[in-house]
């Protein structure tokens, strides 16, 4: 019995109970799914549910009087071996051996759909994250949020939601012709311009100017510098792009700031706002109202000289958002931009949203790596590429999935090198080919799946792997709704840990002359069941899962 079908059956014997009269409620005050967890106290039981705790009000009536009819109705369903009432009202509920041995045939059968669930199906969801600026590498502040929004992306289209992933490309603004002057002056052999932008890369950048251009040296600066912009911004998100790959990260929308502006959206987002009422003018300036909604200060959209503030961008961007069918709109930032969150939720509201509901900011701490040295391209940063090109995507990856977004981090290079159960990447995908090599050599052995009796899978560890299978998708749906991966990341290795320990306990082929037995071909089941989970949870985290290592 997998925990999905003990939650409909939760639910189907609640609505029994309802039905006869035993529980006043109405059948719609009942879920069609009930949650239910592993006991932190195994002799507790396989599966505990709250559900009498939290209905037992609404039906007047006392939560262990409400647990005690529902474990009536439990106690006749099948594969449900036992029901006791703990405490206040929580029902402990131990399934027999031989169903829950079942489950590893339905992960098998599964197959990567397993863990996937439809708690987040209809929403539609804008994420953006990274959002770097194009004039120069990606580099280890970006490096988190590309790490963990991707994964965030796929745990929340594992339940179900259709989510985009957007990169807003900051084009548009001073920071692009100081870019283009950069360039422009290291194609002429000057130095570096006052605040312009270092580094071997603006070198790069220009030869790759020259490549499209042969006769830009030939040009005034004036003439130059907008073609230089073009170029040298092409090929910088080309670079960005390529890294993005090379890291697996996918973005569905690359949107342009300037394209923004060039369509007239800002002009637009100012009269739609002023329409609503939160747009006023003083001193010159367009001001929009965001302190009526919880802003520290009203924020300037249009300065006195007719200049566009950034703020009037992120209000366009932000309604451009919403007339694209976004009905959530998630923002990842930096550590260095709380203030962002109160001004964007003000924007969502003055856009006739719900600013609870709306729109989501989450913000990334900051992360650091041990003996990491600064990039020679860049001159004073560490670049992407180069963390990927020394410590391997999967590390990098794995190592800042598995850390809650706003906890500081720093990394640790020799651990992530290591082929030890002390490196947590390493832990993991090798349980994944260990479980592969486990496989291949059955098969070599003469050991099939073409026989399954759940009844046999009654070891120790074999019932625990299960009840860690088991509690995946549920795991899944959690870091789904509370936009944490790495509870992903840390089950899978409690997953590793249950599977090494059955490993050593309990023999897929068999030993030495003995012949191949039904529970030889079980226990197959249960092998695979296992890489089956180990695999799918590494892909929701972006990580490789070896076949061999």
């Amino acid at each position: 019995m997998t925990p999905d079908e003990l939650s409909a059956a939760i639910s189907a014997c609640l609505k029994v109970a309802v039905s006869t009269g035993e529980i006043a409620l109405t059948e719609s005050a009942v879920p069609d799914a009930v949650r239910v967890e592993r006991p932190k106290n195994r002799d507790h039981g396989d599966w505990a549910t709250n559900i009498a705790l939290q209905l037992s009000k609404q039906a007047g009536m006392n939560p262990r009087e409400f647990a005690g009819i529902l474990s009536s109705h439990l106690q006749g369903i099948p594969g449900v071996a036992g029901v006791e009432i703990a405490g206040p009202g929580f029902l402990n509920i131990t399934v027999d051996a031989a169903t829950a041995g079942t489950l590893a045939k339905t992960i098998v059968e599964a197959g990567s759909a397993y863990g996937t669930n439809q708690a987040l199906a209809g929403r539609v969801v804008n994420m953006e994250f990274v959002s770097a600026n194009p004039t120069g590498p990606l580099h280890i502040g970006h490096t988190r949020w590309a790490a963990l929004g991707d994964a965030i992306a796929r745990v929340l289209r594992a339940s179900g939601a259709d989510v985009t992933a957007e990169y807003y490309i900051n084009d548009a603004g001073s920071q692009m012709n100081v870019f283009a002057n950069s360039v422009l002056s290291r194609l002429h052999g000057r130095g570096v311009p006052e605040g312009g932008y270092p580094g071997e890369y603006i070198r790069e950048l220009g030869d790759e100017v020259l490549k499209a251009h042969p006769d830009i040296r030939e040009l005034t600066d004036e003439a130059a510098l907008p073609v230089i912009r073009a170029a040298a911004y092409e090929a910088q998100m080309a670079d960005i792009k390529t890294t993005l790959a090379e890291f697996g990260v996918e973005f569905d929308v690359f949107f342009s700031e300037k394209e923004l502006h060039d369509a007239g959206a800002i002009e637009s987002a100012v009269a739609r706002l002023r329409e609503q009422g939160h747009v006023f003018d003083d001193g010159g300036a367009v001001w929009l109202r965001t302190t009526d909604f919880g802003d520290d200060k009203d924020r300037v959209m249009i300065r006195a000289n007719g200049e566009p503030t950034y703020f009037a961008a992120d209000a366009a961007y932000y309604l451009s958002k919403k007339d694209r069918g976004y009905t959530e709109k998630i923002y990842l930032l930096g550590a260095d931009h709380h203030g962002y969150i109160n001004r964007l939720k003000a924007i969502a509201a003055c856009a006739g949203d719900d600013p609870e509901v709306n729109i989501e900011v989450l913000i990334g701490q900051l992360v650091s790596v041990n003996g990491a040295k600064l990039s020679k391209r860049a001159g004073n940063i560490i670049e992407l590429k180069d963390l990927i090109s020394w410590l391997g995507k999967d590390a990098v990856r794995y190592s800042l999935a598995r850390f809650p977004a706003d906890s500081p981090l720093t990394l640790d290079p020799e651990l992530l090198k290591k082929n030890s159960n002390e490196n947590p990447v390493f832990y993991v995908q090798y349980a994944h080919a260990r479980s592969r090599g486990t496989a291949r050599n059955a098969i070599e052995a003469g050991v099939d799946r073409s026989v399954f009796d759940a009844s046999l899978l009654d070891h120790a560890t074999e019932n625990e792997l299960l009840s860690y299978l088991g509690s995946y998708p549920s795991i899944v749906a959690k870091a789904a709704e509370l936009r944490e991966p790495h509870r992903v990341a840390r089950h899978l290795e409690v997953i590793a840990g249950a599977y090494h320990r059955w490993y050593d306990a309990c023999r897929v082929s068999p030993q030495g002359d003995e012949p191949v037995q039904d529970v030889n071909r079980t226990r197959l089941w249960l092998n695979d069941a296992t890489s089956q989970v180990l695999a799918n949870g590494l892909e929701l985290l972006g990580v490789s899962a070896p076949e061999r290592m």
